[in-house]
């Protein structure tokens, strides 16, 4: 039996479509219902549905009035305020092109997107790194007036144009823009049930940046296009807290990475959740340990995904349909994947190979901006190639084995080795230079650099800081006399990883 899961594809989506309008569809009806809640231990700011639906048209209203053509691409620089999903939403209603990035990355690192990007437009909050790039600056501020304008009209149109960008670190080196369709949206609809379990009656509290694809589809556009309540921690929430914000705010789904579920059982061994029906869990792997203390903390199951920023998630395990131990879970309802071999063709379940998505899934990515080289690289046929070696059982079960290349994961985030290499070589006392993602505890991982240079820890730290972003920042940097390389003399950071762990005994 070969290594291919072909579900029937779902409902096509409409010819005459919007983004924005298939998310907030329900807000007529739902009109005074909490939509989104930005919280603290301390209070909340709430949204109704009906105010949520006139901010993001009024703002669709005033980004026109500002002569920007349809297509014209928004570069956001903004935090986890309401403004963020209002931009978002009202750009992509306008027939615009919303690109949100990390509020935390630096100004050489946003000049450089900025470059690539030409953005028309920078709508940016107070104290964020902005591009020296002449595109003319709205701030978050002068957003907020846009609310009470008159609302504009849904811009529809074919569900297969750009809609928005998001960024990903890449193989490459540099972060790749990857830009989607506005039917993306439409594909979310195979995690509903086949991930989240969600329907109108929950209250989902993520632990995410809005910027990051797992908190702007999962944290917000899911919840509200059910007609869920989206709970969003506002600024300066800690770790630590997230029991309380739970048991406050009557969260009935959370959604986080592991090392946040971590954080939490470190601070509350039990958890009181009475709400609470189950945890989702993506970004990187769960272990079965932390799948299991969250359980006796807690009572609930947590339910991994595993997905990409081109595609989001298309494997999990769900309320209805557990993962088996072992395994991340199946393939969701409508997706179509297999499991390749060296010549592109599926393996025989139970053997390890690459992860494919068909071309055809109406959630993949309509390819990387101005790269349609390194684009059609990522295919192979009709299948797009993810990268991850994996296992498909007789049930069709997916189990992880590992990456395929060097990237490393930052709380979730992908980083690519060859950005933290590139930006540390250009200390003049930094010598050769290698990035891995090293083990420091069973469950723990953290960026590690190994280098041969003769400036210190300190120095490369501060170096590293201002040029780049917090989560791309390496926690620990290892002198060495020389770096490990393989026969063709390129570097095995493999082999640098697995003797730097073994000397810590693990």
């Amino acid at each position: 039996m070969r290594a291919v899961c072909n579900h029937a594809l779902p409902d096509p989506c409409p010819a005459a479509f919007n983004m924005a309008a298939h998310v907030l569809a329900r807000a007529p009806a739902l009109g005074t219902k909490s939509a989104l809640m930005i919280v603290t231990a301390t209070e909340a700011e709430r949204w109704s549905y009906a105010r949520l639906e006139e901010a993001v048209r009024g703002c669709a209203t005033g980004l026109l009035a500002l002569g920007l053509e349809p297509g014209a691409r928004l570069l956001l620089r903004l935090g986890n305020t309401p403004e963020f999903a209002v931009a978002f939403l009202g750009a992509i209603a306008a027939g615009l092109v919303p690109v949100p990035t990390s509020s935390q990355l630096t100004a050489p690192e946003i000049t450089r997107l900025a470059r690539e990007l030409s953005p028309a437009l920078v709508i940016a909050g107070e104290a964020i790194a902005l591009p020296d790039h002449p595109a003319p600056v709205l701030r978050e501020s002068a957003l907020r007036g846009f609310e009470a304008l008159e609302p504009a009209a849904y811009a529809m149109g074919g569900p297969d144009r750009l809609g928005y960008i998001i960024y990903t670190s890449g193989t490459s080196g540099r972060p790749r823009a990857v830009m989607h369709a506005h039917r993306a949206i439409w594909a979310r609809r195979m995690m509903h049930a086949g991930w989240y379990g969600l329907g109108e009656t929950d209250r989902l509290l993520h632990a995410g940046a809005f910027n990051w694809t797992y908190t702007l589809g999962t944290g917000l556009m899911d919840p509200w296009s059910v007609g869920a309540t989206a709970l969003i921690p506002g600024e300066g929430v800690t770790s630590d807290q997230f029991g309380h914000l739970l048991r406050r705010y009557d969260a009935s789904i959370f959604a986080a990475v592991p090392g946040v579920y971590r954080q939490i059982l470190k601070h509350d061994e039990r958890l009181v959740l009475p709400r609470l029906r189950h945890g989702l869990s993506a970004g990187e792997s769960l272990s079965p340990g932390l799948r299991s203390a969250w359980k006796d903390a807690t009572g609930t199951s947590l339910h991994e995904a595993l997905g990409m920023s081109e595609c989001s998630t298309f494997v999990s395990s769900c309320p209805g349909h557990p993962a088996p131990a072992g395994t991340i879970g199946y393939p969701q309802p409508g997706r179509h994947l297999a499991v390749l071999g060296p010549d592109g063709t599926p393996v025989a379940r139970g053997e390890p190979g690459i992860l494919a998505v068909h071309r055809s899934d109406p959630g993949l990515f309509l390819g990387y901006l101005d790269a349609p080289e390194e684009t059609a690289a990522r295919y192979q046929g009709d299948w797009f190639v993810t990268g991850d070696t994996v296992t498909m059982a007789g049930d069709g079960a997916i189990a992880y084995v590992a990456r395929s290349d060097d990237m490393m994961n930052a709380g979730g985030y992908r980083v690519s080795p060859l950005e933290v290499e590139a930006a540390l070589m250009a200390h003049p006392a930094a010598g050769e230079v290698a990035a891995v993602e090293l083990r420091v505890k069973p469950e723990v991982r953290v960026i590690a650099v190994f280098y041969t240079g003769s400036a210190g820890a300190e120095a490369l730290e501060t170096h590293a800081a201002a040029c780049l972003a917090r989560y791309k920042q390496p926690r620990i940097y290892i002198h060495l006399a020389a770096l490990t390389k393989n026969a063709n003399g390129k570097l095995n950071r493999g082999a640098m990883r697995r003797a730097e762990e073994a000397r810590r005994g693990l």
